[in-house]
């Protein structure tokens, strides 16, 4: 959500502020801008939509300048247009900024009442015309922007370019990523290292608070009381590269077909092959003494939770409480003594779960995070991160993030039940050995993607689709609900089969194609059930399990996908590729807009 590229350089700016922008657009945005410094004064070059929009408008108007910011913005307060992208200006100053300001309308009407006249609806706009109200009370832009901080309210990260100065730029943080880059005469600041990876790899992450003063020299870091602090300077992993679709025409599709590799990529961090058996770093609680596991997370990293609950009580013999982040903090709920609070997030910046985070270790508990960024905020803040391995995932809709953090969530739990002794060696040995197949199982499933093609016709004409599963089926029903309706903006909604004849069930007719995901388990015939049940009502059932089940129900199905016979732990992860593929392939033929589907973003920062 939202993306900042800041720079203080030695060349033409606005083209590596463009490319910038390109690496960001992952995040999810609505428009775009840039803002440089032309012989003292602030040009800007502004665009709704796709930062194509952009690039061909500083192509027709090109922008000089050797220091700049620009933006992709995810619109918030305001329309999505020109007039509400960033960066905003006011005679003294161009801001660009990612979260909200909440109370923005306050700081508004004490400005306009001041005489100050705004240009757009936006909050941002609130930042700038603060920052040069305290510039013409004779402050400099160092006083000013920390004159302006405090009044502030809400979640920020911002970087303020300020007429005259081809040497200065000024960042700030509080509650939303920000990082400072370090060059060779040269300095940066952006949303994330990835937006940074071809102009540095040594990065500095701001804290909570702080605030940065950059000059071609150096940065000078400032905490939230103004005193002078150093932050670590480490070398990035981010890849200098641009992220390609290869030979294939969406990002979504080619993390699909990378979850094999990324998989056993992650694996390979949580699995000794020589002696079969999972290992995890030092731990900073002793498993045998923990006395609930609390998890929180947000979207499909919730769904990857949903999963971890029955792997975690029944495998471990622990009680487990989840909850969706933005509902979880407000709830403050109690929490006991040698608990551990477990959160998981893509991008390790998500505002709700780092909010939650922040709740989790003011009551004590031990701090666990599964994050695909090792850098990012929730990592920076946990007693101990789980990475996964997955790599950059650009698609908005998460595939690959979410069948990591599901690989990561197995590991931890089987490593906790062993040493609970919960699990016997026979039973380690086994989930081990299912799980180190995984990668092999799925090349298998890729292989239905033809007739995944074939079904995605019928899920297109529906104006109501819904999937049904039990157990650990449960949240990939859920989860295969929601990726239908990210991506292809079709209705859907996931249930516990158990729950149809409880009210859904009303909603059956031959019209509404209902996907039933029923590996061959504890709980089959009970699926098996529901599903009668449902094609006695003239619903139309896409069935997904393994051999044994289709012998059983395959003949009273609309359409069956046969998935590999595995374990009944580890099928969760086998089968939410085909639910992955059937939205895919879905949206394609409704014509959306796969890898960015309107109104969403890849990094949620702001509440």
């Amino acid at each position: 959500m939202c993306g900042i590229v800041g720079i203080i350089g030695k060349g033409q700016a606005a083209p590596l502020l463009l490319d910038g922008l390109k690496r960001l657009e992952y995040r999810g945005y609505d428009s775009a801008g840039i803002a440089t410094l032309v012989n003292g004064h602030i040009d800007r070059r502004r665009a709704e939509g796709k930062i194509v929009n952009l690039a061909k408008l500083v192509g027709e108007q090109p922008l000089d300048g050797t220091i700049g910011i620009a933006h992709t913005r995810w619109a918030t307060h305001g329309a999505p247009t020109e007039g509400n992208a960033h960066p905003h200006a006011t005679e003294k100053l161009a801001v660009v900024h990612n979260g909200i300001i909440e109370n923005f309308q306050e700081l508004r009407a004490e400005l306009e009442a001041e005489g100050r006249v705004f240009e757009s609806d936006t909050d941002t706009e609130a930042i700038a015309h603060l920052v040069s109200h305290n510039l013409d009370q004779g402050m400099s832009p160092e006083e000013a922007v920390a004159a302006a901080l405090p009044r502030l309210h809400g979640a920020f990260a911002l970087v303020l370019l300020f007429t005259g100065r081809h040497d200065l730029l000024i960042g700030a943080r509080r509650g939303s990523p920000l990082a400072v880059g370090y060059g060779d005469g040269e300095m940066f600041l952006g949303s994330d290292a990835l937006a940074l990876a071809p102009l540095t790899r040594q990065i500095a992450y701001l804290d909570e608070g702080d605030w940065v003063v950059l000059t071609h020299d150096g940065a000078v870091i400032h905490d939230q009381t103004n005193a002078v602090v150093t932050r670590k300077v480490r070398e990035t992993a981010a890849s200098g590269a641009l992220i390609g679709k290869g030979n294939f025409r969406h990002f979504m599709l080619k993390e699909i077909y990378e979850q094999p590799a990324v998989i056993g990529d992650t694996l390979n961090r949580y699995f000794n092959n020589a002696t079969r058996r999972i290992v995890m770093p030092d731990l900073p609680f002793d498993p045998t003494e923990v006395t609930r596991v609390t998890m929180s997370a947000c979207g499909t990293a919730f769904y990857a939770g949903m999963v971890a609950k029955y792997w975690i009580e029944r495998l471990c013999g622990l009680p487990m409480e989840i909850d969706v982040a933005s509902e979880f903090r407000y709830r403050e709920g109690p929490m006991p003594a040698g608990g551990i609070a477990l959160f998981v997030s893509q991008s390790g910046e998500t505002a709700d779960t780092l909010a939650a985070l922040r709740y989790a270790k003011s009551q004590g508990q031990k701090i666990v995070s599964v994050v695909n960024v090792p850098e990012s905020t929730i990592a920076r803040e946990s007693d101990i991160v789980l990475p996964t391995l997955a790599g950059p995932e650009i698609g908005v809709a998460s595939t690959k993030a979410f069948t990591t953090q599901l690989t990561v969530l197995a590991a931890l739990a089987i490593h906790m039940a062993v040493r609970r002794g919960t699990i016997d060696h026979a039973r380690e040995a086994a989930l081990c050995q299912a799980l180190s197949e995984v990668p092999e199982r799925i090349n298998e499933v890729l292989n239905h993607d033809d007739a995944l093609r074939q079904l995605a016709v019928t899920v297109a004409e529906a104006r109501d689709v819904l999937y049904l599963g039990r157990g650990t089926g449960f949240p990939i029903a859920l989860e295969g609900a929601l990726k239908l309706k990210e991506i292809s903006y079709i209705h859907a909604e996931g249930y516990a089969a158990g729950e149809m004849k409880h009210g859904p069930i009303a909603l059956i007719d031959e019209t509404v194609p209902v996907i039933v995901i029923a590996p061959s388990d504890e709980l089959f015939e009970k699926t098996a059930s529901n599903m009668q049940e449902v094609m006695a009502r003239g619903g139309k059932v896409i069935f997904l399990s393994d051999k044994a089940g289709i012998a059983k129900l395959g003949k009273m199905a609309a359409a069956t996908i046969e998935l590999p016979t595995v374990d009944p732990v580890v099928a969760p992860i086998l089968y939410a590729i085909p639910i992955q593929l059937l939205a895919y392939h879905t949206a394609v033929l409704k014509g959306t807009d796969v890898d960015q589907p309107r109104n969403l973003a890849k990094s949620v920062t702001v509440e």
